[in-house]
């Protein structure tokens, strides 16, 4: 038997097109749950990963499989229902499971043959037996599953050319912020996969880089953060030389052992969500924990830095406080906090998320003609109506906030700064320049895009 397994691209999202940019090389991610699930595959089947983001491969001349499985973000559902009907004609039967499939199962059920929603594990092995017996079933809800047995993943299926290799060592956030699914698709209990079986799979990887896919790697609670430490003497223990980066919250920089144990794993950069300059903008996407004990940000981010390791921030534009301005005064906020790289997005209803039933309550989901419309919920344009910003005041905020922080002289500076903290001033060059290089990318798509709605509205009052 012969499986297909499918990671599609979405021809919007520039940080994946490697013939565009170089660069993106860095950002280009490994689809470990496709990786997992070959993993738990049983012998019998002859399993190959095709990752769309590194070319869409000729489907037509490759040998016809007998099942194809098919995983996808939101922004990637457009591009999966393409590959699944293009399967589907030919008599293959297509299953599909991810984040999009757990918050839109009725829409994915209309377009392939089975859907799985949740997390797959506890299903896997009896959607393959199905299809073996010529029985799949139209549904299957995995659930959320125990990290304590998961085979690791297939990391052998890729072929070289990423730059990051990827691994997960836990599931779930307690936070539950109102813009996040992943408390909706992994819930907010954490949970930890044994640190054994994680050093383990490290040494199956072949990147020095890794990816730590976790959503939250090191946790808010003290027994969270006690394993952390643990996975970290562990790491650094098996003496395994690679490199990582991962998303934590800013909790991390309480913590020096914590820390200091993290660069000696191997830890050299953290994505941290500030998501927004004034604490009523945390208070309004439910993300509080940023405001415990009155917490200083600044001296937070240089702690953290003291430990040679990068601070990437991320900060969201569309609140309904936000008015113009913002977009400079996120790059302000970002500059003062001293991190080393911003990530500014466009405040997205995902579904599945509070954020989503709120602004569909309100009637503020501008981009509402599904699926054609899922590829634009990459985060990187404006899906919504915001408060206090049109369409193009708020890709205005955005474009004008990476212009200022990505300028040359405020790049020179930061650069600077790392030489003489000797904090990787390399490593910094090269994801500034490659930060700047897509947000070039970025305006350009985004006046494509003003373009593209303006010829919209001007249709539908035709129309009227």
């Amino acid at each position: 038997m012969r499986l297909q397994l499918i990671n599609p691209s979405n021809p919007l999202v520039s940080v994946v097109r490697l013939k565009e940019n170089r660069w993106n090389r860095y950002r280009v991610w490994k689809p470990l749950g496709l990786m997992l699930l070959a993993g738990l595959t049983p012998p019998g089947w002859e399993i190959s990963i095709l990752d769309e983001n590194l070319g869409a491969p000729d489907y037509a001349a490759m040998p016809r499989p007998d099942l194809v499985g098919i995983t996808a973000f939101t922004s990637q559902a457009n591009r999966a229902y393409e590959v699944a009907a293009s399967f589907r004609r030919l008599g293959v039967p297509v299953v599909m499971g991810g984040i999009h499939a757990t918050t839109c199962a009725d829409e994915v059920m209309e377009r392939v043959d089975a859907v799985v929603t949740g997390e797959a594990e506890a299903v896997w092995r009896q959607v393959l037996d199905d299809v073996r017996h010529g029985t799949l079933q139209s549904r299957y809800d995995g659930g959320r599953s125990e990290l304590n047995d998961l085979p690791p993943a297939r990391h052998d299926l890729l072929p070289r050319g990423y730059a990051l290799g990827a691994i997960q060592t836990t599931r779930g956030c307690p936070l539950s912020c109102s813009f996040c699914s992943v408390t909706a698709v992994n819930g907010a209990r954490y949970r930890q996969r044994p640190i054994a079986e994680v050093v383990r799979e490290l040494r199956l990887i072949s990147e020095r880089s890794v990816l730590v896919v976790d959503d939250n790697l090191i946790g808010t609670r003290p027994e969270h953060v006690a394993r952390a430490k643990d996975l970290f003497r562990a790491i650094a223990a098996a003496n395994l030389r690679k490199e990582w980066i991962a998303q934590v919250t800013i909790n991390f920089a309480d913590d020096e052992e914590l820390m200091s144990l993290a660069t000696r794993a191997g830890c050299k950069g953290v994505f941290v969500g500030f998501e927004s300059p004034a604490p009523e903008g945390l208070r309004e996407l439910g993300k509080k924990f940023n405001l415990l004990g009155g917490r200083d940000l600044r001296a937070s981010v240089r702690r953290i830095q003291r430990h040679k390791i990068l601070v990437v921030g991320s900060f969201v534009i569309g609140l309904d406080i936000d008015g113009p301005g913002i977009g400079r005064r996120v790059a302000e906020t970002a500059s003062r906090y001293g991190v080393d790289m911003l990530n500014a997005l466009f405040l997205t209803p995902l579904p599945g998320t509070r954020l989503w039933d709120q602004m569909s309550a309100d009637n503020r989901i501008i981009l509402n003609e599904f699926p054609e419309d899922w590829a634009h919920y990459t985060l990187g344009f404006p899906v919504a109506r915001y408060k206090h910003l049109s369409v193009d005041d708020s890709i205005d905020e955005v474009d004008t906030c990476n212009r200022d922080f990505y300028s040359l002289p405020r790049i020179v500076g930061r650069v600077g700064r790392d030489l003489r903290g000797r904090r990787q001033p390399l490593r910094s060059l090269v994801s500034n320049l490659a930060f700047r290089s897509n947000a070039r990318l970025s305006c350009a798509a985004h006046a494509d895009f003003k373009r593209e709605q303006g010829k919209r509205c001007s249709g539908a009052t035709a129309q009227a």
